[in-house]
C-alpha cells in the first residue's frame, strides 16, 4: 500500500543488532528509550542485569543469548549501558553460569595459543618491518581479553551447586526535558526512517542503512556518502573504512568465524598488507584480492645473510676457480624474484654451509679445505648431508658423521632433502621417507648433540611435511623458495635464490637470510651450536 514501509522480521533483527552496535561503539552515547507513563518525560538512559549469589552482586551483564552466553559481561555497572529483554527463569541461572565457565576456560586456551604466534612474530621482526606495530597492538588486546576473562572467572569461582542464584535488572531513568537526543536513522527504500518519520532524503549523520547487495552497515553519514562503518554480512562483521558505496576500501578490520583479518582492503576484500590471527597461525604479509601471498621482506644491512655451497662453487670440468675467503661479501640477492631491497646490496657472509656427503658414497672433494679457511676467516660454518632414496637412513647417517668434522662452535648439521615424487614411490611412500630422516636425524644429533636442521623445498613442505607432524615441530626448517615471498611457515633460514652474486665466488650462490635479526641470530648460536 502507497505510503506504508513494509520491512522483514529478520530486517528487523539486523536493524537491532547495528543500533546496539552503534551504541557499544560510543558512536551514539547513551541509547534513549521512551517509556510511555501519563506524561511521556523519562526515557531510559542506562540499564543493566546484576547477577547475585547468595544476596552478593558477583558481575553485570546486558543479557543472555540463545546459546545461554552471557553478553557485555563486566565487573562494573559502568561498563553496561543498555540491557535487552531477557525472558530467564531462575532454574535456568545456574546451567548459565556452567556453560559460561566452560566458554572461560575455551577461550583462555584460546587466546594462549594465538599468543604463542603473535610472540613468535614479534621475536622475528622488530619496529621496522611492515606490521610490527600492528601485531604488537594484537599482543595487547589479546591479553587485555585474557585478563577480563580471569577476572570474569574468578567472580563465578564460589558458585557451586548450593549457591542460591538471582538475576536482577536494573533501569535509569531521566526526564526527556534534562538529556540531550542524539535521533539515529534507518535508511531505508530510498530515504530514511527518524524520529517516528519517514523522509525522502539523503542519509547524514549516524544511522543504519544497506548497501547494493542488501546487507546492513552502521556508521556516519555525510552527504549520503559513509566513509567508516560496520556491516554486517552472512561471512563475519567488518568494521573500518569504506568507498561511496559502502564496500571494504581502505583500513579496516573482518571478524570472520574462525579468525579476524586487520589491514588494507580495495574492492571489498583483502587487498595489500595485512595481519589475519587465528587460534592455529598468523598470517601476516601481503593479500590479493582475499588471498594470502606471505610476507614481502625488506633486504637491509641489519638482516643476517649467508650461502650454502658445494664442488660447484670451484668450477665445473677442466674450468677450477678458488674461493677467496677474504673477499666475501654478498653483491646481489639474485633477479629470479624482485625484492625489495633498502640501499646497496653489500652484505658480509654471516655463515656458510659446506656440502660433506650425499647417501653413502659421494663426498665433496673441497669440503676439508673449504671448512678449514671458513673457521679460519670467522665465518660460522656448518656441514649437510644430501639425502638419498636409495639407502637407509641409519647408513647415510653413519657415513656423514665419519667423513664431517664437527669442531665447538660448528653449526647445527643440516640434510638436505630434494626427493622427487617416483623416488619417494620406489622408495616405499611418504612414510616410508619420514622413517629414514628420523632415523637420520637421530642418529647424527646422537654424536654431536645438537638437533640437525631439516632443509626442504615450499613443494615438499606443501605435500609432505604435515604428514611429520613430529618432525615440524621438534626439527628447525630451512626452505628452498626462489621468490618475492617468504615461505608461510616456521623457519630457521630461508634460501631465496640460487642465482645470488658474492665477491671472492666464481659464478652464482645461494643466498641465505635467516629469520631474524642479529639479537635472534646469536641466540641461535648460543643454543643450537655444538659445543
Amino acid at each position: 500500500m502507497k505510503g506504508y514501509i513494509s520491512i522483514k522480521i529478520s530486517t528487523l533483527r539486523k536493524i537491532s543488532l547495528a543500533l546496539l552496535s552503534l551504541i557499544a561503539l560510543g558512536s551514539v552515547g547513551y541509547f534513549l528509550k521512551c517509556h510511555y507513563a501519563a506524561d511521556m518525560h523519562y526515557v531510559e538512559t542506562k540499564s543493566y542485569y546484576e547477577l547475585k549469589a547468595d544476596g552478593r552482586t558477583v558481575l553485570y551483564f546486558r543479557s543472555v543469548d540463545s546459546d545461554s552466553m552471557l553478553n557485555g559481561v563486566s565487573l562494573s555497572p559502568l561498563s553496561v549501558d543498555y540491557a535487552g529483554n531477557m525472558p530467564l527463569r531462575q532454574s535456568d541461572i545456574y546451567g548459565i553460569v556452567e556453560k559460561n565457565r566452560k566458554y572461560i576456560n575455551h577461550r583462555i586456551s584460546q587466546l594462549d595459543s594465538i599468543r604463542q604466534e603473535l610472540y613468535y612474530y614479534l621475536e622475528r621482526h622488530n619496529v621496522q618491518d611492515e606490521g610490527f606495530e600492528m601485531v604488537a597492538e594484537r599482543v595487547t588486546v589479546l591479553v587485555n581479553e585474557k585478563t577480563k576473562l580471569e577476572k570474569w572467572r574468578e567472580a563465578l569461582a564460589p558458585i557451586d551447586a548450593s549457591t542460591h542464584l538471582f538475576t536482577k535488572k536494573v533501569v535509569t531513568r531521566q526526564r526527556i526535558d534534562s538529556v540531550a537526543l542524539s535521533p539515529i536513522f534507518v535508511g531505508i527504500d530510498g530515504g530514511i526512517w527518524t524520529q517516528g518519520r519517514w523522509l525522502r532524503t539523503e542519509r547524514n549523520g549516524k544511522g543504519v542503512s544497506f548497501d547494493h547487495s542488501r546487507r546492513l552497515v552502521a556508521g556516519t553519514w555525510n552527504a549520503d556518502t559513509m566513509s567508516f562503518g560496520t556491516r554486517y554480512d552472512d561471512d563475519g562483521t567488518y568494521r573500518g573504512q569504506t568507498d561511496r558505496w559502502m564496500q571494504a576500501c581502505g583500513h579496516g578490520s573482518y571478524r570472520y568465524a574462525d579468525h579476524t583479518y586487520e589491514g588494507r582492503f580495495d574492492n571489498d576484500c583483502e587487498n595489500g598488507f595485512g595481519v589475519a590471527v587465528s587460534t592455529l597461525k598468523l598470517r601476516a604479509g601481503e593479500w590479493q584480492n582475499g588471498k594470502f601471498k606471505g610476507e614481502r621482506m625488506q633486504y637491509t644491512s641489519e638482516r643476517i645473510y649467508g650461502i650454502d655451497i658445494s664442488k660447484y662453487q670451484h668450477g665445473k670440468g677442466r674450468k677450477k676457480y678458488p674461493i677467496h675467503w677474504g673477499q666475501l661479501r654478498i653483491t646481489s640477492l639474485g633477479h629470479i624474484s624482485n625484492k625489495r631491497v633498502s640501499g646497496v646490496v653489500n652484505y658480509p657472509v654471516s655463515f656458510v654451509y659446506i656440502k660433506s656427503t650425499e647417501g653413502t658414497s659421494i663426498r665433496n672433494k673441497y669440503y676439508a679445505s673449504d671448512y678449514t679457511q671458513a673457521r679460519k676467516h670467522g665465518v660460522r660454518v656448518g656441514a649437510y648431508h644430501f639425502f638419498s632414496t636409495r639407502t637407509s637412513g641409519a647408513l647415510q647417517a653413519r657415513f656423514f658423521i665419519k667423513n664431517t668434522r664437527f669442531r665447538s662452535g660448528d653449526l647445527s648439521p643440516v640434510l638436505d632433502v630434494e626427493p622427487t615424487a617416483a623416488q619417494i614411490k620406489r622408495m616405499g611412500g611418504v612414510d616410508a621417507m619420514f622413517r629414514n630422516i628420523r632415523q637420520w636425524l637421530k642418529a647424527v644429533q646422537g654424536v654431536t648433540g645438537v638437533k640437525p636442521v631439516l632443509y626442504v623445498g615450499q613443494s615438499f613442505v606443501n605435500k609432505y611435511l604435515d604428514s611429520a607432524p613430529d618432525i615440524k615441530k621438534n626439527y628447525n626448517v630451512w626452505i628452498a623458495r626462489y621468490g618475492e615471498f617468504k615461505p608461510d611457515v616456521k623457519l630457521l633460514y630461508w634460501q631465496l635464490s640460487p642465482d645470488g652474486r658474492v665477491s671472492g665466488i666464481h659464478g652464482d650462490v645461494d643466498i641465505n637470510v635467516f629469520n631474524g635479526y642479529r639479537s635472534q641470530f646469536n641466540e641461535f648460536i648460543q643454543q643450537n651450536c655444538i659445543r
